[in-house]
């Protein structure tokens, strides 16, 4: 796009946070353009019962109020956002993946399909099955130990390690109160696009059942922009001993030899060029197997991941948006290569156990007193007094997210031995939870 004009670009970001303006400020090129945000966090991120059809109206609304020019629309939250986006951007001429290729990862049924036929070596057992069904056991054609989880969730929710048919009736209790708050507005963008014969029987509100695998979890991050794809950097995803879920995130990525990183960055790119994807960022989730060699690919996500900006701009000099706006606005995506001032860098999260009710959460002085002990560290809260944990939306099956510290570091024992530290200035406090009257 030219800019011959002079004027500054006008950027809406989906569900924009303080610290993801105060990221986007932190652009080398952030003089360019005018950040705007595009509906608010709390329905399109917090909610756990969307309404697309509604969502996507008032994102329509927004944008035809806005005076100027609209040259750009970048997203990087789960769905809804994920597919509101590329809607939005094509009814505004601005560069996006299609509908389709979107859906094609996002729908993890209609994704392991797609794998299949197209990275065949990565893709591990797994079969579809109604949780509603009277016979849902009988429709999961796996040996136990099997994963389950819906196919279009957030993060690790309604995700659950199943051993026997109690642990799966357990399950499917869970499963059956909560997967249609995403599961309804999920199939309210299905029925934009025509699906294969293969996937009528598998909307919005069906589960996956799939190989449980284990090892070594990365993640490259890249965008496809005109037809090239591109990488511009891997993340190690560390599980917590349960390996059930994410415990930190560090980049860049040591724990996987360059050679597994190149077949992970080849297989992302053969899957995403068979589903016809173009035009917008992903991030690849990969398992490596040490001992067998073995690589399985987790998911595919259509977006740069907001949990790495951080680690961008510490350790590359920018964040992660630069490459999605440059993409949005058809230009070429360049990120700068290690220029940031820490050599690695990591998002930690921290977590509770068991269920409780906050009664308090570090402060505004708590969080200063963390920067000046370890300058260009930044803590992100998720909860607030008064919260019960176990009512807080997209938390994993099986702990509490509190929140995330971000952190950089000359090495990575450097870098765990800060989170140690900040975990010792960021006090919580927490009550337990009531007993529940019999009556």
């Amino acid at each position: 796009m030219s800019e011959s004009d002079g004027r500054r670009r006008n950027v809406f970001v989906l569900g924009m946070t303080d610290l993801q303006r105060e990221e986007l400020e932190s652009m080398r090129q952030a003089a360019r353009y005018s950040f705007h945000p595009l509906l608010d966090y709390e329905p399109l991120v917090r909610s756990t019962d969307h309404d697309f059809d509604a969502l996507l109206d008032e994102a329509r609304a927004q944008l035809a109020e806005f005076p100027g020019p609209i040259d750009a629309i970048v997203c990087h939250w789960d769905f809804p956002s994920s597919l509101v986006a590329p809607i939005l951007c094509h009814e505004n001429d601005i560069p996006a993946p299609s509908v389709t290729s979107v859906l094609k990862c996002e729908h993890k049924y209609w994704s392991r399909l797609e794998q299949r036929r197209s990275v065949p070596e990565v893709v591990p057992g797994f079969t579809a099955f109604d949780p509603f069904a009277d016979d849902a056991l009988d429709q999961v054609e796996l040996p136990y130990p099997f994963w389950v989880k819906p196919v279009k969730a957030h993060s690790s929710n309604l995700g659950f390690e199943i051993h026997d048919e109690r642990e799966f009736e357990s399950a499917l209790d869970e499963i059956r109160e909560e997967i249609t708050g995403v599961g309804d507005a999920f199939n309210q963008v299905l029925s934009r696009v025509d699906l294969p014969e293969s996937l009528r029987d598998a909307g919005g509100n069906t589960c996956l059942a799939e190989e449980i695998i284990s090892g070594i979890q990365a993640a490259p991050e890249g965008v496809v922009a005109r037809g090239r794809f591109s990488v511009h950097g891997v993340v190690d995803m560390h599980r917590n001993r349960s390996g059930h879920s994410i415990d930190h995130i560090d980049y860049p990525a040591v724990t996987v030899p360059a050679e597994v990183q190149q077949r992970m960055v080849d297989t992302a790119e053969r899957f995403l060029r068979h589903i016809g994807y173009d035009d917008g960022a992903f991030n690849a989730e990969y398992m490596w197997h040490r001992e067998t060699d073995r690589l399985r690919l987790i998911e595919v996500n259509t977006r740069i991941s907001q949990s790495h900006t951080e680690l961008f701009l510490k350790v590359d000099g920018t964040s992660n948006h630069e490459v999605a706006i440059d993409v949005a606005l058809g230009e070429p995506p360049e990120m700068p290569h290690r220029q940031g001032p820490f050599a690695v860098a990591g998002q930690w999260h921290l977590f509770h156990d068991t269920d409780a009710i906050v009664r308090g959460v570090p402060g505004e002085e708590d969080l200063a007193a963390l920067e000046r002990a370890l300058p260009g560290t930044k803590a992100a809260l998720q909860v607030k007094p008064g919260d019960r944990l176990s009512d807080l939306p997209h938390q994993d099956s099986y702990r509490f997210r509190l929140g995330s510290v971000y952190l950089g570091a000359d090495d990575h024992d450097q870098l765990a031995d800060r989170f140690r530290r900040a975990v010792e200035l960021l006090p919580f406090e927490f009550d337990p939870v009531p007993e529940e009257d019999p009556a």
